[in-house]
């Protein structure tokens, strides 16, 4: 037994290959996946062949669909074998026939393909134009590349044409011209363009495709490649001066900046900010890749690929055969595997030179706690500050003092790791606690005419009494009146 799948051309039943009609007139069970098609009245004018677009009506999902479809047509099989019958080409965007050839391999049945003439075929003759590296997609699952031009199949009612817009409006401008191929080869061939924002002002059918053309690269502003179509300009023989000289050393403090730039939006908790800032420090990633590539040093490709088979590697209960049900058991998992990847004569090797004092000792006493080296509880820490703190005391009129007081700052990184606390977070909320009442202070006395400067420790104190009290209940510091407190 044979399934003989077989193409149907995309229109009228002249464009039926000979192969086809006589496959169709072979007395063989048919089984048409659609009967939304302009051959089939000619083809099967009595309605004797199967369909099956009830399938589409009743599945819940389209992987449902494609397993029914499959499973009907193994079941109309006649010990001859049977026909599968599908718009166009049976291998051109035909996701319907990739469930079937992979049924039939699972069940062991033969197959046969039968082509037909595809609907890009006389999308090229309605276009006028050479549609190479033209893309063949799936309005129902979009997966689309914006630089290159696209035919958008499965456009079938105004709905779908519907989300398809959104989804298209998420990577084009509104007013990119998309083109509505209807009835092709048909005499009610049609063909209009229109602005991409006005895609399902009219109704859409089974036979209409969509054309999209690509975007130039740096108009691409929407997703990734076009991003790096813009960088690379820059960095072009003929691109930017400034970009063109920067180096590896030279943009440094540009990538300390703009991370520290992101860390704020972090903390502001405003996610517009956090996404420009996220931008920067990208731009700042694919600068350091342009840079390498002049040097001849590595690619965007080499970075990406880095990562990639790095994440892959350390993360073998998603991709391989490892189990892992909790973030703890991953983190374990991560560092056993870190370790076989770059073997070290120290735990302590890895940690950044550059990296923040206060965030390199939590990281450096975390592997050494790790290891066993440490207090068994808070209290020894605890216990070491005052120690410190005294031998501190005792060394502040001598050359030790700076030791003494890392000494206390190491301590104190510590207890902050035990408690679930980033000492590097800690010290930056205190920081802008003390800018917050500070400026509350200043305004306090400017409101009243004071000058910091004139005021005594006393004045002082009672003036930052006071802000911190205003600022605790939340009210205004000062008032539209002047010298009144809220």
């Amino acid at each position: 037994m044979t399934i003989h799948i077989a193409g149907l051309g995309p229109g009228p039943a002249a464009l039926l290959t000979v192969e086809v009609q006589t496959l169709l007139r072979s007395g063989l069970p048919v089984v048409l996946r659609t009967r939304h098609h302009q051959c089939v009245a000619e083809i099967d004018p009595r309605g004797e062949f199967q369909d099956c677009d009830d399938i589409y009506r009743e599945c819940a999902s389209f992987e449902d669909v494609y397993s029914a479809i499959a499973r009907r047509v193994i079941e109309a099989a006649s010990p001859g074998g049977v026909v599968y019958a599908v718009p166009g080409h049976p291998l051109m965007a035909e996701r319907s026939v990739a469930g079937l050839l992979e049924q039939a391999s699972e069940e062991g049945l033969a197959v046969a393909l039968h082509p037909g003439i595809s609907y890009v075929d006389l999308v090229a003759i309605a276009l006028g134009t050479d549609l190479g590296g033209i893309q063949l997609c799936d309005a129902l699952d979009l997966r689309i590349d914006a630089q290159r031009p696209a035919l958008v199949s499965q456009v079938y009612s105004r709905e779908v044409a519907t989300t398809l817009k959104l989804a298209l409006l998420d990577v084009y401008p509104a007013d990119h011209p998309v083109t509505v191929l209807s009835s092709l080869g048909a005499s009610d061939e049609t063909v209009r363009t229109g602005p991409l924002s006005e895609l399902d002002h009219r109704p859409l059918g089974y036979l209409d495709t969509v054309f999209v053309p690509a975007l130039e690269p740096i108009a691409d502003v929407r997703r990734f490649d076009g991003l790096v179509a813009i960088v690379e300009r820059l960095n072009a023989p003929d691109g930017c001066p400034w970009d063109r000289e920067q180096t590896h050393e030279s943009l440094r403090p540009h990538l300390l900046e703009e991370s520290y730039e992101a860390l704020d939006a972090i903390t502001s908790g405003d996610s517009a900010a956090l996404a420009e800032e996220l931008g920067d420090l990208l731009l700042q990633v694919l600068m350091h890749a342009a840079v390498a590539v002049r040097l001849d040093e590595f690619t965007l490709a080499d970075v990406a690929e880095h990562i990639s088979r790095k994440l892959i590697r350390r993360h073998p209960h998603v991709f391989g055969q490892a189990t892992a049900s909790t973030a703890e058991e991953v983190a374990v998992s991560w560092e056993v595997l870190k370790k076989a990847e770059k073997p070290r004569s120290s735990i302590l090797d890895g940690v950044p030179a550059t990296l923040p004092a206060l965030a390199a000792s939590q990281s450096i006493q975390g592997r050494a706690r790790r290891a066993g080296f440490d207090w068994p509880d808070v209290e020894g820490p605890l216990e070491k500050l005052v120690e410190e703190i005294q031998e501190f005391a005792r060394a502040v009129g001598s050359s030790d003092r700076e030791d003494e007081f890392g000494d206390i700052l190491f301590v104190l990184a510590n207890i902050a790791a035990r408690l679930g606390v980033d000492a590097e977070q800690a010290l930056r909320g205190a920081n802008e606690k003390f800018r917050r009442r500070f400026g509350a202070v200043e305004a306090l006395a400017a409101d009243r005419g004071l000058d910091l400067k004139d005021l005594d420790l006393a004045g002082l104190d009672a003036l930052w009494d006071e802000a911190k009290a205003a600022m605790g209940s939340r009210a205004p510091v000062v008032s539209e009146g002047p010298g009144s407190v809220g």
